[in-house]
């Protein structure tokens, strides 16, 4: 594998890619899994994304597909990565006690992506909210950020 096949597969779940593998080559999970050794349960929670992939089981099964070493536990790190990403931008928002729940009436407050749904977020505040929420989101995304959302194009 080269980098730019690992960039591609970048956030991936290696169970997810093992799974595309066995289909391709036409190998039966269960049974490639007693070939390495290992239970056909364990193999199947990891193809499910259930179960992380460890290094002793990524060596056996690089080692029996003829993939690169190391190329699983790459897949694991940057899997791995993307979840603590994830949890950390849930834990990034404005002050809520600043806002109505009201103005986010379609959505479960708490579980608002303050950053992916940034977009969102400002229309509908700047729509829909008063001065002190709009306020909080200027504060939390800045001016600029929300003048161009609000505009439509790049500040310079």
């Amino acid at each position: 594998m080269n980098i730019d096949e690992i960039q591609a597969l970048k956030g991936i779940h290696p169970g997810i890619f093992l799974e595309r593998e066995l289909q391709k080559r036409k190998l039966a999970k269960g049974r490639f899994a007693i070939s390495i050794g290992e239970y056909p349960q364990t193999l199947g929670a990891i193809t499910k994304g259930k179960r992380a992939m460890n290094t002793p089981l990524a060596l056996k099964i690089e080692h029996e597909l003829g993939i690169e070493e190391g190329f699983f536990m790459i897949l694991q790190t940057y899997f791995d990565i993307k979840q603590i990403k994830q949890k950390d931008s849930l834990k990034l928002h404005p002050d809520l006690k600043k806002f109505r729940k009201a103005i986010f009436w379609d959505t479960r407050f708490e579980s608002i992506d303050w950053i992916k749904q940034k977009k969102a977020i400002i229309t509908r505040v700047f729509e829909r909210g008063n001065e002190q929420e709009k306020k909080e989101i200027i504060r939390f995304y800045g001016k600029q950020a929300v003048d161009e959302v609000l505009t439509g194009s790049p500040i310079n």
